[in-house]
């Protein structure tokens, strides 16, 4: 399966192939900050699934810390992914593939949630042991 997507302007065309590794909610202040909302619907893919078919030239990187190299659209400054190269890992924003049957799984850095959600899912205070942080669920 592949899904098609791009930045805001259209300039910008990516393209993500097979099923993300794991799909979710990030909490945390520099997600909510980078995308504008409350929270950040993710999917996070192997980095070879993830390609650019378009705009390459306008393709721009931010990168706050070694954890996240945020990329987007010089054009229109439409956001379209995080690469994470410590985790091995690019998180396609979900609203970015608009065709991606978005099933989320956890919640991530829900002890920073500004939008208490209660939708039976779990909450990790901060991150799966497996990516660094705690692996400690707290309660909805």
């Amino acid at each position: 399966m592949a899904y098609a997507g791009g930045c805001f302007c259209g300039a910008v065309r990516i393209e993500a192939t097979g099923e993300p590794e794991a799909m979710g909610y990030c909490h945390c202040r520099s997600c909510r900050s980078w995308s504008g909302g409350p929270v950040n619907a993710f999917s996070l893919w192997r980095p070879d699934a993830v390609k650019m078919v378009a705009g390459e030239a306008f393709l721009a990187t931010f990168q706050k810390s070694p954890l996240s190299e945020r990329r987007y659209c010089g054009k229109c400054g439409g956001h379209l992914m995080t690469n994470h190269p410590p985790l091995g890992l690019t998180d396609v924003f979900a609203a970015t593939l608009p065709d991606l049957d978005f099933k989320p799984g956890v919640h991530v850095n829900y002890a920073e949630t500004v939008l208490p959600m209660k939708d039976g899912l779990p909450k990790l205070k901060d991150f799966p042991k497996e990516f660094g942080g705690s692996g400690e669920a707290i309660p909805e």
